[in-house]
């Protein structure tokens, strides 16, 4: 595809068809390896410290609304800065963002290790988690906007298939092994000291990569109203990208199941810390076998069909956890809902990158963030708050349920989603 999202020439087509069969040609690549590399220690850094966060939280307060709060208060920064954080991204040296906001990162895991080993106060832990919700609000559209500028545009949706992987298996692995490192270490300290210690890997990494250029937008156009909204303008005329972009942002905030897993952990399935750290890691087990599944395979015929289905698979399963009392069970229903949001999750981060210019692509990863990265805390600040209400089991129930309807109100609303084929003919579904 050209800079102005219109199909390129054939030669290139057939380049692609050469290239695309290597299934590890993004890999082959240094500075993506090391763009990679930092950004998968980064998470499981990220995902131990989540883990120590929520052991902490209901361990000292014994309430599902501490939980319910860490969702709300990362996402005001998430929400509130995304443009902001967009349009720097479209201006400005995406490396260097994103070198930046990590050293914040490491500042926040290192003021939670701080507030923790001095008795945990439950507000300088919010205060922390803020600051770690500001890193993230900037980190976001940097990497997105960075990642495509890495790799040949041949081969990036190869690199896409695999930093989705790389994300998947450290939300696997750092769950599991934040749980370990509580009940081995005898608390929550030392996990933040060591999600510290990721982000600071990550920072070297991110130094290590060359300095690229990109198509900055100009200062002319940059401080009108017009070029700030362009990424929720360029969002709603590509009708199929907003489509599947909402499809995801309702079933992710109705289905935020994971917020009370500490409280199933000790309460319903009896199974503790450790218990908690493979209940946190299940979703991300089932997303990196969907990942790399997917990433050998043809593309699918039935793309929309398919992801209708997921996510219609994604809701049912959240209900049977909701009802499961057997930790295997529930071990596999959250196998499951990561399983099917993966399909989602590879459709959505292939059609925004590949539908948008690169001068547009900080502004549109903005967006995409509000939609879904945000949608992740606010889910856990709803189901939070309707378990403190009415009890963590119809929280998770009603959820589900939520997310089912959500799904055939799609489906019945969008024929285009509907008969949406090939993923490979994405570039071909502009909004008319």
């Amino acid at each position: 595809m050209s800079d102005d999202g219109h199909l390129s020439q054939p030669a290139e087509t057939a380049e692609s068809t050469i290239i695309k069969h290597d299934p590890y040609a993004a890999l082959r690549i240094r500075d993506f390896r090391l763009f990679l590399s930092g950004h998968v220690l980064s998470v499981l850094g990220v995902q131990m410290q989540n883990v120590a966060v929520g052991w902490q939280l209901y361990e000292k307060t014994n309430s599902a609304w501490p939980l319910a709060m860490v969702g709300l208060v990362q996402a005001a920064p998430m929400i509130g800065l995304a443009l902001p954080a967009g349009q720097a991204a479209d201006r400005f040296d995406r490396r260097k963002i994103l070198m930046a906001a990590t050293v914040l990162a490491i500042i926040s895991s290192l003021g939670l290790a701080a507030v923790s080993a001095s008795g945990g106060s439950v507000k300088l832990i919010y205060a922390c988690l803020l600051s770690s919700g500001l890193a993230r609000a900037f980190q976001g559209p940097a990497r997105s906007a960075l990642m495509p500028q890495l790799v040949p545009r041949p081969i990036f949706s190869n690199s896409v298939s695999w930093t989705i992987s790389g994300f998947e298996a450290a939300s696997m692995l750092g769950p599991a092994l934040g749980g370990f490192l509580i009940a081995l270490l005898g608390g929550a300290t030392r996990v933040y000291l060591i999600g510290a210690i990721g982000s600071v890997c990550y920072f070297v990494m991110l130094a290590m990569i060359a300095n690229r250029s990109f198509a900055a937008e100009t200062q002319t156009t940059t401080n009108n109203w017009r070029s700030f909204l362009a990424g929720f303008d360029y969002v709603w005329r590509t009708k199929l990208l907003f489509t599947t972009m909402s499809l995801d942002l309702f079933a992710v905030l109705l289905g935020g199941a994971v917020a009370l897993l500490p409280v199933y952990a000790k309460d319903i399935l009896k199974v503790g810390p450790v218990g908690l750290g493979w209940l946190q890691a299940a979703p991300s087990v089932g997303a990196v076998t969907m990942a790399l599944l997917s990433a050998h395979l043809p593309p699918l015929k039935k793309a929309g069909q398919t992801l209708l289905w997921a996510v219609a698979g994604f809701g049912a399963a959240t209900v049977v956890f909701g009802l499961s009392r057997n930790f295997w069970l529930s071990l596999a229903m959250l196998f499951l809902t990561g399983a099917f949001d993966n399909i989602s999750v590879v459709l959505r981060h292939t059609l925004v990158q590949l539908l948008t210019p690169d001068e547009m692509r900080g502004r549109v990863s903005a967006v995409n963030g509000m939609f879904i990265n945000a949608s992740n805390e606010i889910g856990r600040f709803e189901s939070g708050s309707v378990a403190s209400l009415v009890g963590p089991i119809f929280s998770v129930v009603s959820g589900g349920i939520g997310t089912l309807v959500v799904v055939a109100t799609v489906a019945l609303s969008s024929s285009q989603l509907r008969k949406y084929g090939s993923l490979v003919e994405s570039q071909k579904q502009q909004s008319q």
